[in-house]
């Protein structure tokens, strides 16, 4: 069984969209017509080995905040952003104050900077927001402090805007993605005392693809969730359930 959801004549931005869950997403809004724009570190979409032939591409480093106020700009009409863009700093920089403020300020500063900066073009679609939150939102993260709290105010964000931005008729939700296959979890997949846990703990008993991230940002940025708004949706196969 699968859903199909009609996105023609609408703009998406999906941030850190080169890769990975970003990636998944920017295809699936772009196999349901919409025009979609991702965001990358890199200067060009050419300098990554993926073909981002098919998407508009802008350049953002979300530890500038110049960058992001420049993606904002540049933006013209739109109906959707996702804001994916993220990354988790390993240790031991994890662990330092420095390591732990640069964390936050990728994964929820930006996003706070660009969903203020494009409030206006969203407001004038009656658009969505998508935020990726994470299971650490919920529970510890002592390998990477700075990843947990920064997803656990992602929760707290989104509630906030859902309020703040309804009655520009702007509705905000997230996921909160569990242990997904991307290049970041390598590490983990690969090291048996680690991914063994992971997979007795996950009811569904195995890793989450990027794909099966796509469908449910789709839903809560289509009209099937008119009226919802200020949701966190997990999306961890049973992980923060059990």
């Amino acid at each position: 069984m699968s859903v199909s959801f009609d996105f023609s004549g609408a703009a998406a931005l999906v941030t850190g969209g080169s890769d990975g869950i970003g990636l998944a997403i920017a295809r699936a809004f772009r196999a349901a017509g919409a025009t979609v724009t991702i965001t990358g570190t890199r200067a060009a979409a050419a300098d990554y080995e993926q073909d981002l032939s098919g998407f508009a591409y802008q350049q953002l480093v979300a530890t500038d905040p110049a960058s992001v106020d420049a993606v904002a700009t540049a933006m013209g009409p739109l109906d959707v952003l996702v804001n994916n863009a993220g990354t988790a700093i390993r240790a031991p920089e994890a662990l330092t104050p420095e390591g732990f403020a640069r964390n936050v300020e990728i994964n929820l500063n930006a996003v706070y900077r660009l969903s203020h900066g494009l409030r206006p073009k969203l407001a004038e679609r009656k658009g969505a927001i998508v935020n990726i939150a994470s299971m650490t939102s919920y529970i510890a993260s002592p390998r990477v402090p700075g990843y947990g709290a920064s997803k656990t105010a992602i929760v707290s964000l989104t509630k906030t805007l859902a309020t703040l931005y309804a009655e520009d008729g702007i509705r905000v939700n997230a996921i909160a993605p569990g242990w997904i296959e991307t290049k970041l979890t390598v590490p983990v997949r690969g090291a048996e005392a680690l991914n063994r846990p992971i997979i007795e703990r996950t009811p569904m008993g195995r890793w989450g693809r990027p794909e099966e991230m796509a469908e449910p940002v789709l839903f809560l940025a289509s009209p099937a969730a008119g009226f919802v708004t200020g949701v966190t949706m997990p999306v961890d196969g049973g992980y923060s359930a059990n």
